[in-house]
């Protein structure tokens, strides 16, 4: 679990435990200054003071935990936590939510994509509002039309040497972009249009085994053929070299003696499949944070 807590906040060992010791102290400090408060109103009705009770609590928990991070020297990583609480309740400004649309470029048979529109089917702060493929028979294509999501299918030269589907994705109001198994480089035009707002996953540890060419079968036999000890997935931001972009995440797994390319392929699924979808809520959530920051 502490792993866990470690991937999803992007924090050392020793920062975790100082988060850790913030949300006790501060629950404990919550409860402590709520009761004390509840004494001095006196109220008699059972009801009553348990109704104002919990909103005692509501109101105080997030004062204290600030207060108590203050002194833990996590008062950034708390501020930021808060806001995203916030967003993900509903409250911003104007009494509106903020919200992310997503589009999920995909070129095969979408098992990664399916993940990441499962994760975010009943979100109020994101909807993936458009797949994007480059191939009219691709599996992701149908997934899309199962979710009622609308389809961008694109052609060669206009991606690269067009407009870049700049204007449909504008019209969708597309802020993010998630690669998933896309096997074009992106152009410059969306790296402009959307800077550090492109992420994909590649199933190797980068920069071992990146490049192009170097996807699903081809990376895992170079792996082998390289006698690797481990391998794993690799989670990054786009930028206009192939697989070359800033790691955010990457996780491992061992490379077993008596692996081929596709029981190896099945072990990395599986950590795409657990991992892409969390980072993306997590980078998105910051986002969020951003954003509302930015119009406070």
């Amino acid at each position: 679990m502490f792993e866990k807590l470690k991937t999803k906040w992007k924090v050392s060992g020793l920062q975790l435990t100082l988060i850790l010791c913030t949300f006790a102290i501060g629950g404990t400090l919550t409860g402590f200054v709520s009761k004390k408060i509840m004494n001095l109103l006196n109220v008699q009705q059972d009801w009553l003071w348990t109704i104002i009770y919990i909103l005692l609590l509501t109101i105080t928990w997030p004062l204290m935990v600030l207060l108590v991070s203050f002194f833990f020297g996590q008062f950034k990583f708390f501020s930021g936590y808060i806001k995203r609480m916030g967003s993900k309740m509903g409250f911003a400004k104007n009494g509106r939510q903020a919200k992310i649309s997503l589009a999920i470029f995909a070129s095969g048979t979408g098992t990664n994509a399916k993940k990441i529109i499962e994760h975010f089917k009943n979100s109020p702060l994101v909807k993936v509002g458009l797949v994007v493929c480059n191939k009219p028979t691709a599996g992701v294509i149908q997934i899309a039309k199962q979710n009622q999501i609308p389809v961008l299918l694109t052609e060669k030269e206009r991606f690269f040497r067009g407009d870049a589907y700049l204007p449909e994705l504008k019209k969708h109001q597309i802020d993010f972009i998630v690669l998933a198994g896309f096997l074009w480089k992106i152009p410059i035009a969306l790296l402009q249009e959307f800077p550090k707002k492109i992420v994909n996953i590649h199933p190797a540890l980068l920069p071992k085994f990146g490049g192009k060419g170097m996807y699903g079968e081809h990376v895992h036999t170079a792996v082998l053929n390289a006698n690797e000890k481990e391998s794993g997935i690799t989670i990054h931001y786009v930028d206009e070299h192939y697989d070359n972009g800033d790691i955010i995440l990457q996780v491992k797994c061992p490379v077993l003696e008596n692996d081929n390319a596709e029981t190896l392929a099945h072990r990395i699924h599986a950590l795409e499949h657990a991992n892409y979808p969390i980072m993306i809520e997590e980078l998105l959530s910051n986002l969020i944070s951003k954003n509302a920051g930015s119009k406070s």
